[in-house]
């Protein structure tokens, strides 16, 4: 018999529960993709405004890419402990807080007019979006079921390469109509309405029981081997994604000599060829039984492999040809692991986990973009850079050798 407590949706493993799952997850996966979207978007604009903004600023090249800088420390600073605010708090407030803060900082930073100014806005930008990876994750987590949450990952983790696609191909025709100001106001205000729009609508798990944990004890994750193994390997693999997403606009133009829209239009097939391959690889990692180590394995050594043919290119055709192929290996990796700490850790521990872990790998883009500039500095070369950035994925593929995978999920014959 049915009891008033399944009826009403309380009891976490109930026929209630479970009927309610399918009904209602692709849609707040969905607000969570837009959340994550419109994050990404902010973020990677920099990558084609910078030229623009440094014809009115004044200011070097080299203090320009440390904006990047700046963003990624106040990005990995807030991931350090937005993680156990999500376990606490809910991911629906978390997310919401880190969207809106994101946008009203991005608005904020189209007002800038001094270096110190610029830096300050960004490192703001990058406080306020920490929370917004670890949130996300336990989200998917919490509606999705281990078989099919590599789908669910690979779905929601296209926001970052649409965002580079975005960032890539509308912020400098923006920019011609608003000017790089405008643009940056433009983005702000809607990144704000995404951020009311999950907080009306989020909803944190299926079920009132699994919404709130205390969060665990960061020693214990410590000690998780698969856990470290798996952030070190993330933090090789975002080196070579985030060293080529806001380094390769300005080698091709300085080290190929190509012009900066055509440059700009490379990025944004890179990010098309992740967008792409993120859902196509989490679905054959699910159809696999959940496997994700030797997947995640394969995609980093094409990453290098392609790294390396990328370095040796002059020809503008070739770069078109070889760029979406980059894109494929540079993001299809991130929903396994992704799905790899999540597994690696219990469901109460999700976020906590998922922001260590990402602070970890988002180091990567605090040092990758000067470790490229002193590279390209130090040799002018354009194939040197894009060598050192394979270092970060082979990191990557030694690490992941050394994870011990969970049991595959068996497939039930019909």
């Amino acid at each position: 018999m049915t009891t008033a407590l399944e009826l009403t949706g309380v009891v976490g493993d109930s026929a209630v529960v479970q009927s309610a799952r399918p009904a209602k997850r692709w849609l707040i996966l969905l607000l969570a993709w837009l959340c994550y979207l419109m994050s990404s978007v902010d973020r990677f604009a920099w990558s084609s405004l910078s030229l623009r903004a440094q014809a009115e600023l004044g200011f070097p090249l080299a203090q320009l890419a440390t904006f990047v800088t700046a963003y990624f420390v106040g990005y990995v600073a807030s991931n350090c402990i937005s993680g156990m605010l999500t376990d606490r708090l809910g991911p629906r407030l978390a997310l919401s807080a880190a969207v809106i803060g994101t946008g009203v900082f991005t608005m904020a930073f189209g007002f800038t007019h001094s270096y110190w100014g610029g830096l300050a806005m960004q490192c703001a930008m990058g406080l306020a979006t920490g929370a917004d990876y670890a949130a996300c994750i336990k989200i998917v987590a919490a509606w999705f079921e281990r078989e099919e949450r590599g789908r669910a990952l690979g779905i929601w983790f296209t926001a970052t390469s649409l965002g580079v696609v975005i960032a890539n191909s509308l912020a400098l025709p923006l920019a011609n109509v608003l000017g790089w100001r405008g643009a940056y106001v433009g983005l702000g205000a809607t990144t704000i309405g995404t951020g009311l729009l999950g907080l009306a609508f989020l909803r944190d798990a299926p079920s009132h029981a699994e919404q709130k944990s205390e969060p665990p004890r960061i020693i214990a994750l410590l000690r998780n081997r698969n856990l470290v193994l798996v952030s070190i390997a993330g933090f090789g693999a975002l080196w070579g994604t985030w060293g080529f997403t806001f380094s390769a606009n300005a080698l091709m133009v300085k080290g190929a000599g190509m012009t900066q829209p055509a440059a700009a239009a490379v990025v944004a097939t890179f990010g098309v060829g992740g967008f792409i391959a993120k859902p196509l690889v989490g679905a054959i990692s699910d159809w696999l039984g959940a496997r994700r180590k030797w997947p995640a394995i394969m995609c980093l050594t094409g990453f290098v492999a392609m790294l390396l043919v990328f370095a040796t290119i002059r020809s503008e055709a070739w770069f078109f040809v070889v760029g979406p192929m980059l894109g494929v290996a540079a993001f299809a990796y991130s929903p396994l692991m992704a799905a790899m700490v999540a597994e690696a850790v219990r469901g109460d521990s999700t976020g906590t986990a998922s922001g260590l872990s990402n602070a970890l790998w988002q180091l990567g883009g605090v040092v990758v973009p000067v470790a490229i500039g002193y590279a390209f500095g130090l040799t002018q070369s354009f194939t040197v850079p894009f060598f050192v950035l394979a270092l970060g994925p082979l990191l990557g593929i030694v690490c992941l050798v050394a994870v011990k995978e969970p049991k595959p999920i068996l497939r039930q014959s019909v």
